[in-house]
């Protein structure tokens, strides 16, 4: 047992490069920030330098205390301390090499993704009830704690739940499959039930404290379902502008957050079906809901539907690097794994 516990992430585990991966918000004290505007903007979730540079002016100028002045001299001593211009592709690429993959835990499914969902990205994986999303959400907060391939250490998981459907003794029984501990499994995996789609965006400001204080030690973001607070929240095409404006903010604060501290995001989406499709004679005629808004915020997106008995297939809806392919894969007591022919 002993043995399995040493597989699972440790506390002081750090991946390659994560020290440098981000400036504390604190470095700005040399350049004659005070403490106390520090503060204000470590309380709505600015954490790094970096942090500052994806915040807009307007917005900073909202936090409580912060004049336009003192908006204009932090916005100043951040452009100082990052490369805030252009670099090159192969600049580029050198920095992209710290981007990691977590496996589903089926190898059909991480060859469909180019080695399973990569950090630095949303993913988002939809279908109809039952099509295996939140079995793959609680796969996940077990595979991304085991080391894997390309140096990955593994690390901890955020898991944020709107639906109700996250079930610990679930994530045993996958342990159990990976010969994991059990105690240091649930350990390693932070929950947080979110009621409301500004009880949702809230927490993320929790979440983007929480990476900063544990630097390189959380790797994964998990959202189940990203979709389903703003369903209920926002009803009828009268409120329709609004939702999106909302969801917008909320996936706009994802991806930085992703790409501030190298972590993968990883939602989960519900499906509609589209009164108009029968019209064009499309071939299904259900559609993922949140729009376009939430098509061009998603890197990787997952379409997921039934298959026989236990199997489901995944499809790539799009992605920026990734070919349009399928990959079949199967639910069993341990999660997700390969289907068996």
């Amino acid at each position: 047992m002993k043995a399995a516990e040493d597989q699972v992430v440790d506390e002081d585990t750090s991946f390659q490069d994560d020290e440098t991966f981000f400036q504390d918000i604190d470095l700005l004290q040399k350049h004659g920030i005070n403490v106390a505007d520090i503060k204000k903007m470590k309380l709505v979730g600015i954490c790094t330098v970096k942090g500052i540079q994806m915040t807009t002016r307007k917005a900073l100028c909202n936090i409580k205390g912060l004049s336009e002045a003192k908006v204009e001299k932090i916005k100043e001593a951040a452009g100082k301390m990052l490369n805030v211009g252009f670099q090159t592709a192969f600049e580029y690429s050198a920095k992209r090499k710290q981007v990691f993959h977590i496996t589903t835990g089926s190898q059909e499914f991480d060859k469909l993704l180019g080695g399973g969902v990569e950090s630095m990205a949303i993913t988002e994986a939809f279908g109809e009830f039952r099509t295996g999303k939140t079995q793959l959400s609680h796969t996940f907060c077990v595979t991304a704690q085991l080391p894997g391939e390309d140096g990955y250490s593994g690390g901890k998981v955020i898991f944020i739940d709107t639906e109700n459907t996250f079930r610990p003794d679930r994530l045993k029984d996958i342990a159990d499959r990976f010969n994991v501990d059990h105690g240091a499994v649930l350990d390693n995996v932070l929950y947080a039930r979110a009621y409301t789609s500004e009880h949702q965006m809230e927490l993320l400001d929790f979440v983007a404290a929480k990476f900063h204080e544990e630097g390189g030690v959380f790797k994964l973001l998990i959202i189940d379902s990203i979709m389903a607070l703003f369903r209920v929240d926002f009803s009828g095409r009268g409120e329709l502008a609004e939702r999106q404006q909302k969801l917008a903010q909320m996936l706009s604060r994802l991806q930085k957050i992703s790409e501030e501290y190298n972590v993968a995001v990883f939602v989960t989406n519900q499906m509609t079906a589209d009164p108009g499709a029968g019209m064009t004679f499309q071939a299904d005629p259900k559609k993922p809901i949140g729009g376009h808004i939430l098509a061009h915020a998603s890197t990787t997106r997952i379409s997921l539907r039934k298959g026989r008995a236990e199997m489901r297939i995944a499809k790539i809806f799009d992605s920026p690097d990734m070919p349009e392919n399928e990959a079949t894969f199967a639910i069993c007591a341990g999660g997700v794994s390969d289907a068996k022919e």
